[in-house]
């Protein structure tokens, strides 16, 4: 196990009808004025904004409001934000939707605390410990934003082919995450599957790690990984569980706000391969990841067959042969596939609807490495652009 810090300083408001809370907990902030923003017709048609309207007209804050986010959030609409929060004097943001709502709101939060072009921060130009202040009302279980310290955001904004980059930081942590699982009740099959593979994601990359003696952070990952297996499903077929989708969203944000890493060291190279499928292709980040997650595997097996075969295991029950931990760990990959496609997600890039060329393929694998800032992508397994070129192969 090796040295590590953990603090997940955002407050959790979860249950039926926290929503309402919004303005007690900007107040308690000391927000004054908010910027309210989401994307699509849900947030106000479910009569949900205005019922955190209301909250903050009960609470004495004032507020102005932006929509449009769509998913893979768009830098353009981030500066949108920037200078409507700077002319209306807002001290507060506000997310109500699912990771592209709160990212979106988290780079518009950077941009109303800092004086730099913010495509700078997303492309590692520059850093900052400087944010707005900011809260969170989920209404999708899935990529953990509202307590994690990531925000991923598209770049539109330079007259090249879009950018999918991320910033990550201690203070890009929401102050308050209001989570109430009714709120995702009416979510739609695709976007119940794509962002629960991604709650299991966002810990499979912390779990397959080279580092030993982490039995415990194994144990609460494993835990979670067999939650969301069952969860999923579920939510699918009853999509009023609110059971289901209480896990799920709780799930979510255990998943990625450090929790599942604390003592090793987490991969992430299908996260970075994907932002470039993403990017070009612009799929569902759940989806996206599925499309190549058994190919990375088979490439990497061979670094710690036993750790597949752990996984295999302990999270979907395949039989243990004691004398070959590769054939187990192969038969937990093909469990995997078998569970993505019960669930309606894709284990290719032909499942996923898209066809890379040659070219392509380069390009995205160049995008990867050069995304992590140095020569390779990936921890388990240092991942070059070779590597990643034959992964994309092997997933097509």
């Amino acid at each position: 196990m090796v040295n590590f810090e953990y603090l997940v300083p955002t407050k959790v408001v979860f249950g039926k009808d926290t929503e309402g809370e919004a303005g007690r907990l900007i107040k308690e902030n000391g927000g004054t004025k908010a910027l309210i923003h989401w994307g699509g017709d849900y947030v106000r048609t479910t009569g949900l904004l205005g019922r955190v309207e209301k909250g903050l007209d009960d609470a004495g804050i004032s507020y102005v409001e932006l929509d449009g986010v769509v998913p893979n959030p768009r830098l353009s609409l981030v500066k949108r934000g920037v200078e409507l929060a700077r002319q209306e004097g807002v001290d507060f943001v506000l997310a109500i939707g699912g990771g592209s709502a709160i990212d979106s709101s988290k780079a518009i939060a950077y941009g109303l605390a800092n004086d730099f072009a913010l495509e700078d921060l997303f492309l590692g130009k520059v850093g900052t410990d400087k944010i707005a202040k900011l809260g969170a009302i989920s209404t999708l279980a899935g990529t953990g934003s509202e307590t994690s310290n990531s925000a991923v955001i598209n770049i539109d904004t330079l007259g090249e082919r879009m950018l999918k980059r991320s910033y990550n930081h201690e203070c890009g942590r929401p102050l308050f995450a209001i989570m109430n699982p009714e709120l995702t009740y009416s979510v739609p099959a695709y976007q119940t599957a794509a962002p629960g593979a991604d709650i299991m994601f966002h810990t499979m990359e912390r779990y397959f790690t080279k580092v030993d003696h982490v039995e415990l952070t194994d144990a609460m990952s494993e835990g979670l990984l067999r939650t969301v297996k069952t969860a999923v499903p579920e939510a699918l077929a009853d999509p009023k569980s609110y059971a289901a989708r209480a896990n799920l969203m709780w799930a979510g944000s255990l998943s990625h706000c450090g929790l599942t890493g604390t003592g090793r060291v987490g991969d992430f190279a299908c996260h970075a391969i994907e932002h470039e499928i993403g990017a070009l292709f612009d799929v569902a980040h759940g989806a996206g990841l599925t499309a190549i997650w058994s190919s990375w595997a088979k490439y990497v097996i061979d670094v710690d067959p036993a750790r597949f075969a752990q996984f295999g295991v302990n999270v979907f029950g395949v039989e243990n042969d004691f004398h070959d931990a590769r054939a187990t760990g192969l038969r937990g990959i093909a469990a995997w596939d078998q569970w993505c496609h019960s669930i309606g997600m894709p284990t290719s890039l032909k499942e996923l609807g898209v066809n890379p060329t040659d070219e392509q393929i380069h390009e995205m694998a160049v995008g990867a490495v050069d995304a992590r800032g140095g020569d390779h992508a990936g921890f388990f397994k240092e991942l070059h652009v070779e590597d990643i070129e034959q992964i994309l192969r092997d997933a097509r």
